[in-house]
């Protein structure tokens, strides 16, 4: 029989492995994002560097693990905000290409929520609305590059994910509006006149864009494609602001500011019995029979499950001016309510999932027990420490899955002014850091001014 110092030796180190478990990804990019609180992108590019084990920000790692494209994909937004909009076009479409589209629909329910609470191994799987916004800031990329052929690529790309998502779920189904008033602004540049209105039309539908009024304007004289919402919205353009549309020497310059982050996902325990509360409706009737047997012994039985974070800069805001012209930037569309609007639809299949396992991993402990049990003391002791690892081993394995885009921004808004033809500085605030940007716009041209500040 083993020594009494080695069985203690032995429990005590079994329930360490119960209570730690293994670090989420949520643990991993805590450095990224407390950098970028501070307003520190280059060192949180730093730090996703060395978690790719790349050089720098030119570099693509060589190993693509399971939670590599995450990494690159909060890359991505950290090069935006560094001005790298090359290397953040590339990391985009490196993520775009390797992400899996995880399923919101009614059927798949079930299949979400052991997804998401299994460990965090495995590709990554991005609910619907982080692909559009794949799309979307890629277009910003390019438009502040000029380089419209390659917006019109990015373009067609988000079309393709919008059909995609409407036609599946509504689930996402509004965190097209920036995408789509990005680009309707494609097209318009691009000549196609009908294509960029259906865009515009689209936008309006979703989101408020004051904004607009202009280029509807513009744009319904020269196209017989009309709805009443553009027509409402062309009846709000203010001539004394938004000059003259039948100048065609006049250029314009669309400002888009991205500011904030969305909410990062956290690992959360809470008692069963809450759980339980939480997870009401998306539990079968067999599972929420064994956990309320398990509830009503009386022991605290914590059920962990992943959960959205609190939010960062949520009381931050934009401006933007040229010279001493204050510009009139949209309603801030809220990417942030888009998430945890998805969220919420799936949060209780989420911790019904959780509630699952947990009962599962409770009942292999229970057969552990009964299949070494003896009348000896030793070998009751050894039952209890087989019980203790079976479930730890289950516990630690079980880590819930915390990976999102977490350097995805929490807001995004547009302004537009037509400006005589020659050099214009565009002062730009957001979450309390101004920066300056130079542009040029030739007569009848246009010019694409982004700010990212992940803050």
């Amino acid at each position: 029989m083993p020594s009494r110092p080695l069985l203690v030796g032995l429990v005590v180190a079994l329930l360490q492995l119960l209570s730690v478990g293994c670090a989420s990804h949520s643990d991993h990019t805590r450095a990224i994002r407390s950098a970028l609180d501070v307003n520190q992108p280059a060192a949180a590019l730093a730090i996703v560097n060395d978690e790719l084990d790349v050089d720098s920000g030119d570099e693509l790692p060589e190993d693509v693990e399971e939670d590599t494209v995450l990494f690159v994909l909060d890359r991505s937004t950290i090069q935006q905000q560094l001005g790298n909009l090359v290397a953040s076009s590339r990391d985009l479409e490196f993520s775009d290409k390797q992400i899996e589209l995880l399923d919101f629909s009614q059927g798949a329910l079930d299949d979400i929520g052991q997804y998401i609470f299994s460990d965090d191994s495995g590709p990554y799987r991005a609910p619907a609305y982080e692909k559009l916004m794949i799309n979307t800031l890629n277009m910003v990329n390019y438009l502040a590059r000029g380089d419209l052929s390659n917006a019109r690529v990015e373009a067609r790309r988000f079309s393709i994910m919008n059909d995609f998502v409407t036609g599946a779920s509504e689930q996402g189904r509004s965190m097209a509006a920036p995408g789509a008033y990005l680009a309707g602004f494609v097209f318009e540049r691009s000549g196609n006149v009908d294509e960029a209105l259906r865009y515009y039309d689209e936008a309006l539908e979703l989101s408020a864009h004051p904004s607009l009024a202009d280029p509807i304007t513009r744009l319904l004289a020269r196209s017989a494609y009309s709805t009443p919402r553009l027509q409402a919205a062309a009846h709000t353009r203010q001539p004394d602001s938004a000059g003259d549309p039948a100048d065609a020497t006049s250029g314009e310059i669309l400002v888009v500011v991205s500011y904030g982050r969305v909410p990062s996902k956290i690992a959360k325990r809470v008692p069963i019995g809450l759980a339980l509360t939480m997870a009401s409706g998306a539990i079968s009737p067999y599972d929420q029979s064994r956990a309320n047997r398990i509830a009503a012994q009386g022991a605290v039985t914590w059920v962990n499950y992943p959960e959205l974070g609190p939010s960062t800069g949520a009381w931050s805001t934009a401006a933007a001016s040229i010279g001493q012209t204050t510009l009139r930037l949209d309603p801030a569309f809220q990417v942030e309510e888009e998430t945890r609007r998805a969220w919420d639809s799936v949060k209780g299949t989420v911790i019904a999932s959780a509630i699952t396992r947990l009962v599962a991993r409770l009942a292999t402990g229970a057969v552990a027990r009964e299949a070494t049990r003896s009348k000896k003391a030793g070998l009751d002791i050894l039952s209890l420490l087989l019980s203790l690892g079976t479930q730890a081993a289950m516990a630690a394995a079980d880590t819930p899955d915390t990976r999102s885009w977490a350097t995805l921004p929490a807001r995004m808004t547009f302004a537009r002014i037509r400006v005589p033809p020659g050099q214009h500085t565009v002062r730009i605030t957001a979450s309390g850091v101004t920066e300056d940007r130079r542009v040029t716009v030739r007569p009848g041209g246009w010019a694409v001014v982004n700010m990212t500040v992940l803050k």
